[in-house]
């Protein structure tokens, strides 16, 4: 979340950067909110504060007022003294629920946007940084579903007897080339990028998903748990992103241990609530799908040059498979709820002439070490004991998985209907190395 700090300090620095993400005025009036409850938690401060020193002094008078025997003015002043008790209970309740309204306001406004996030309203404004490979231009490409079901490796129609729409069944070497993308992407982070290898929980409770911003504003976007897990709230994972950057919540990390690179393969799961309409057939868009998951935890001062290595990790996936795709850096009204400056890698996809995201690669500097408490310790140079900071956080796909299938079967078509393997996946296909029409 927004360091609190400046949110009721500098509101009009908040205002500015969600304008760029082109917030309605119910958002920008919410600021305002902000600014007033912390004035209104400050009186009661002032006035907590003044009860209890005033406490103390008339604690004082009475023990010498009873040395005086003056004992019909102790027990006014004794009298006093009761009232202030009761109003400082007051007072610390009130506080407690202006602390909660305070948080739960800053919990519910996105990120700050990092000053090379250029201006837009949405894709059309997102600027293209860089492109690699050459488009395929193919005559009369057909697209996935119509490759993966003349195959007969792609059904959606059984799928859809087992879950309704926005599911899928893969069969055969469509199947097995699903598991060897899963394996390559996980090899190439592990044995080239030096990443560290993780299988984590597919289900987690409600307060990591506050920590990485699904919660509170997303939550019809998730698949909630009908009876709480271990006595609380939980959900199936969106993205690995969830369990793998809370998994040091709460803790503080030393900046020599620093930077941490981690990869995990996990199942997600989307309710899709806001893309009606949207992709309904096939692959791109689903209720369940793979992905390979990258996440770096790293001191402030690192986390830019962090993010564009985590780019070239995800790139170095594409340009193994032979795939064309570009780069592009997203404007202020495209960038995510969590996200300082995001990158989008999209792929090339010959049936629809166009790119189509592939990885969403985010800094989300320390907007998710602040909601899960997750700090590091500066190296300083007496080795005294420095003041824990907020780590950055950042994160990106490696790729996702279906979607990469997708870019495969659409790429590598052949004007027979067949299927070519990647080269760099002969390894995980057990000798297979093209998909072919049924005889």
């Amino acid at each position: 979340m927004i360091d609190p700090r400046i949110l009721a300090q500098e509101p009009d620095i908040i205002k500015a950067h969600l304008r760029r993400r082109n917030a309605d005025e119910s958002v920008l009036a919410s600021v305002d909110d902000a600014a007033n409850l912390e004035w209104k938690r400050r009186l009661m401060v002032q006035e907590r504060d003044h009860l209890r020193e005033q406490r103390n002094t008339l604690s004082k008078e009475i023990g010498a007022l009873m040395k005086q025997g003056k004992a019909d003015e102790a027990e006014a002043v004794k009298a006093e003294v009761s009232r202030g008790k009761e109003r400082i209970a007051e007072l610390e309740t009130a506080l407690d629920q202006v602390e909660l309204d305070q948080r739960a306001l800053a919990m519910s406004l996105p990120n700050l946007l990092h000053a090379d996030v250029p201006d837009g309203k949405g894709e059309d404004d997102n600027v293209v940084i860089r492109t690699w490979g050459e488009p395929k231009q193919l005559e009369n490409p057909l697209a996935h579903v119509e490759l993966g079901e003349a195959l007969g490796l792609l059904d959606l129609e059984r799928s859809a007897k087992l879950s309704g729409a926005r599911f899928a069944v893969l069969k055969g070497g469509l199947a097995r080339l699903e598991r060897a993308l899963i394996n390559f992407f996980l090899d190439l982070h592990t044995g080239e990028h030096g990443y560290t290898e993780l299988m984590v929980p597919y289900v987690v409770h409600a307060s990591a998903m506050e920590g990485t911003g699904q919660l509170p504003k997303f939550g019809a976007d998730m698949f909630r748990l009908a009876e709480p897990l271990n006595g609380q709230t939980a959900y199936l994972i969106p993205t690995a992103e969830v369990p793998v950057t809370n998994l040091h919540r709460d803790e503080i990390l030393e900046a020599a241990d620093l930077p941490l690179h981690y990869v995990a393969f996990t199942p997600c799961f989307r309710a899709e609530a806001g893309s009606a309409g949207r992709d309904v057939r096939g692959l791109i868009r689903q209720h369940q799908f793979h992905k390979v998951e990258l996440v770096h935890l790293c001191a402030a001062e690192d986390s830019e040059a962090e993010h564009e290595r985590l780019v070239a990790c995800a790139e170095a996936c594409l340009q193994r498979l032979g795939l064309a795709y570009r780069v592009v850096v997203l404007c202020g009204g495209d960038t995510g709820f969590s996200a300082h400056k995001c990158y989008d890698l999209e792929v090339w996809l010959p049936s629809q002439g166009r790119f189509r995201e592939i990885s969403s690669v985010s800094n989300f500097g320390d907007f998710q070490g602040r909601r899960m408490n997750l700090r590091y310790r500066p190296a300083t140079d007496d080795h005294s004991k420095s003041k824990p900071r907020f780590a950055h956080t950042l994160n990106g796909s490696g790729l996702a998985v279906g979607r990469t299938l997708v870019a495969i079967l659409e790429n590598y078509q052949q004007p027979d209907g067949s299927v070519l393997i990647p080269e760099a996946l002969h390894p995980y296909m057990g000798g297979l190395t093209v998909l072919r029409v049924p005889a």
